[in-house]
């Protein structure tokens, strides 16, 4: 499997200026109370009625700083078009007024990719799917990074999919140790697993699991297949069926020769040999002939 080569991220996540938005709350109410008392009370002042305008400028600018950060989600500050931090604390924050405020989901998803039609090593059209879970761990990059890092998620874990079809064949019908997609479910998941993180680490975003949902032939070849699978089923049986048949005769021939129950000469051992072996390795009930003569007759 070649290596996935993204490119290095330009902007990574850290830590945005914030304080806590209730005591920044009420240093703006209580310049908001303040101005409007000044502008009521001030009595063809002007003085006071241009700092009763100030301050309730500044508890507007004050309060325009106050955002709520919700569990499970992140604040991505922009100042002037750059990259200032992000708040990930919980609850009311207080942040600079100018800046823009982009929320940012940090719980953790999952994504199930549709049926994909394609080709295993072998060249034989499968159908298989995956669904991947995954949780943006750089918000920064998440951001800036990628357009839509929701379906780059998407159009990735597709491709990784696919990929790992290509790769690998559907089943393996010898006893080399070759990896298959579905014997080998738990390698497969991990390469899966591997191969999803490197495409998606630069948008951010970290893969927690991948598993295959649905792994099979193609309809068209679905039953070709099928009955392979069932061939190889009936020889590898058999092939154990005569070698236990095998062991059972030896041991039958070494108990007679052991306490001497019959002298059995070459002939008659084969003879012996062939009976056993057609009662124990025929899938029908043996149908037993009694030999009334001699076994030379």
């Amino acid at each position: 499997m070649a290596d996935v080569q993204m490119p290095v991220p330009k902007v990574v996540e850290r830590a945005g200026g914030e304080a806590n938005g209730w005591l920044m709350f009420l240093i703006g109410l209580a310049l908001a109370v303040a101005g409007v008392l000044l502008f009521i009370f001030q009595n063809a002042n002007g003085a006071l009625l241009i700092i009763g305008i100030v301050l309730v400028v500044l508890a507007a600018i004050v309060l325009m700083g106050l955002t709520a950060v919700s569990p499970g989600r992140a604040r991505v500050l922009q100042v002037l078009g750059r990259y200032s931090g992000t708040i990930r604390t919980n609850g009311l924050r207080w942040v600079n007024p100018i800046s823009t405020r982009r929320e940012v989901s940090t719980r953790i998803r999952n994504h199930e990719t549709s049926v994909a039609k394609v080709n295993d090593a072998d060249g034989n059209p499968i159908e298989i799917a995956a669904v991947v879970v995954w949780q943006v761990e750089d918000t920064a990059q998440a951001t800036f990074e990628v357009d839509d890092f929701v379906e780059f998620v998407a159009i990735q874990t597709e491709t990784a999919v696919r990929h790992i079809a290509n790769s690998y064949p559907y089943d393996v019908h010898s006893e080399q140790d070759v990896l298959s997609l579905r014997d080998s479910t738990h390698e497969i998941t991990e390469k899966l697993s591997a191969e999803i993180g490197a495409r998606v680490q630069a948008a951010g975003v970290r893969v927690i699991e991948s598993r295959i949902t649905h792994l099979a032939y193609s309809p068209e070849i679905a039953q070709a297949m099928l009955r392979r699978q069932q061939a190889g089923a009936i020889v590898a049986a058999r092939q154990q069926i005569v070698e236990g048949a095998v062991g059972m005769v030896e041991l039958a021939l070494e108990r007679l020769s052991e306490h001497q129950v019959v002298d059995l000469d070459e002939e008659r051992k084969a003879t012996m040999v062939s009976n056993l072996m057609v009662v124990l390795c025929s899938d029908r009930d043996a149908q037993p002939v009694v030999n009334t003569g001699s076994l030379y007759q």
